[in-house]
Parts: structure tokens; sequence; C-alpha cells
């Protein structure tokens, strides 16, 4: 059952070093709030999980929380590539970077699998692509109805969900509206979920094919107002494109994003320390 907390409550409850962790939300709602929370608490060797990893993925890989990707698209949409993610493919800094692609049908079928309780799913995918050729986890089955050849992926059941949302009631009940993903197939599909919400009501007074989560499918619910800018949440704030654009120039060098993350997301007084663990087997550079 959903309990209200604190959002460095929650993080620090339901995120442990080596987790396999989704931070879903489709164009608007992205979990900004918690991603940079995750960063301040220093976790590591994550499996990120998401759809569409962007700016925030791109934040995390850089400050060293992840150790694995498993994506079906990347990029900062509408303005280029992810500096950080590249750097750590290319150069494992500051840290190597499994990464595991697939299709957007691929996981949300996957998200669903997993939600169902089964160990792989099946889709109508990859026919005349290269995906079977490149990625060893796509494998095949044949229809036993109907002798088809069909794609078979495993499914994927993160240890810990987080989503950002409209409203909650004080029961833990979650409401979403607008652009969806796969937000309620992440949260059904993990053992362990968050959820961050622009305000806590009453009465959700749910329009028409909303989507509600239920507080029996949700850990933590969390008050955490503008939790999803530089994205947006509809009905509420618009997406901060400026910051899109900045985040090129931010990105694109290991010195800028550092400090951008000094001023935004980490506290002063922990930044040294940061940067010791962050170079911790090795890899540590100068601290300026």
């Amino acid at each position: 059952m959903a309990q209200w907390s604190l959002l460095s409550e929650a993080i620090a409850a339901c995120v442990h070093d080596g987790d396999i962790v989704a931070l879903e939300g489709f164009t608007h709602l992205i979990p900004f709030a918690a991603g940079h929370e995750i960063i301040r608490q220093g976790r590591r060797g994550l499996a990120l999980v998401r759809m569409t990893p962007d700016l925030i993925y791109d934040q995390m890989i850089g400050a060293g929380c992840a150790a694995k990707l498993t994506f079906s698209w990347g990029g900062n949409p509408g303005v280029g590539s992810l500096h950080r993610f590249r750097d750590a493919v290319e150069n494992g800094w500051p840290a190597p970077l499994a990464i595991e692609e697939r299709s957007h049908s691929d996981l949300a079928n996957a998200y669903v699998a997993g939600a169902a309780n089964l160990p792989f799913a099946v889709l109508r995918g990859y026919v005349g692509s290269s995906f079977e050729q490149m990625c060893p986890h796509i494998r095949s089955v044949t229809c036993p109805f109907t002798g088809e050849r069909l794609a078979a992926t495993p499914s994927i059941r993160p240890d810990v969900a987080i989503v950002h949302a409209q409203k909650a009631d004080r029961k833990g009940n979650v409401l979403l509206w607008g652009i969806l993903g796969v937000q309620k197939e992440a949260v059904l599909a993990a053992k362990r979920s968050i959820v961050t919400v622009e305000e806590r009501v009453e009465s959700l007074d749910a329009p028409a094919n909303a989507c509600i989560l239920p507080s029996w499918v949700v850990d933590a619910v969390c008050l955490v107002p503008q939790g999803a800018r530089p994205s947006y949440a509809h009905g509420y704030y618009e997406r901060d494109n400026a910051f899109y654009l900045r985040w090129d120039a931010i990105s694109r060098q290991r010195e800028s994003f550092r400090a951008w993350l000094k001023e935004h997301v980490l506290e002063t007084a922990d930044f040294v320390q940061y940067l010791r663990v962050l170079g911790s087997g090795g890899r540590q550079e100068a601290v300026r």
C-alpha cells in the first residue's frame, strides 16, 4: 500500500546499488526530480531501463549512476546526441556502460509481460531488420496454432519503477492524464514503485479515459511540485524547450557538465566527496 513520503526517504528506501531501475514518462511527466535525488544519494551500478532515455538518463549516466542501459531510442529530442551517454559508451567515462537496444514495441510488450509475471513477450516485430543479428536477447518462437514465426524478447521486471503524475489522493491513489507512455506497465511490472506528484487532493475527480494507479500497486507517493521540469506536466506547466537546447552545450564537455551538476543537483559541500567516489577504482580526475 502506498505511503506518503519525502522523496529523499523514498529513494533511500526503494533504490539500491545494482538495482534495475525504470524512470518512465513519455514526452511529459518525466521524473527529473527523482532522478536528481538518485544522483544526490550516490547510487552506483544501476541497470537503467527507459523507452526513450533523454536528458534525465544523460545526467544520471554522467553522474556515474549507471552500469547498463536498456532502451529503444536515445537522444536529446529535437536537438541531437546525448553527450554523456556517448562518452560513457565510447570512453568509459565516468564508468563503462553496457547497452541493450530494443524497439519501442519490444519494450512496451516486455513491460506488459513483466506485469503478467511471464518470462518473455511475443510480438510481430523485427521482420526485415538486423536487430536479431545485433541483439542476442532477441529470439524467435513458432506459433503452435498458425505456424507463424514470431519474435520473443525477455520480459522486464524492474526492481523499482519511478514515474511522475499530476495528482494523488490522501490514500495514495494516483491520477495521470495526457500523453501516456508505459508508466502504468512499468509500475505493475516492478517489485517496488515510487510516484512523484504535482499535488495532493481529497478526491481525484478523474476524467474519462484517465489512468489511475491504485494505492495497492504503489509503495511511495511523494509531493514534488515541478517534479517533471524541464519536461512538462499536462495541465500544470509547459516544456522548457530552451533548457533542452542549452543542454547540448552543457553536456558536450565533461567540465561544463560537472559544473552544472555541482550547481544545480549536488549540494556544494558534497561535491568534493562525490568526485572522490566517482574516481574510486583508478578513474579519478583532478578536483579543481
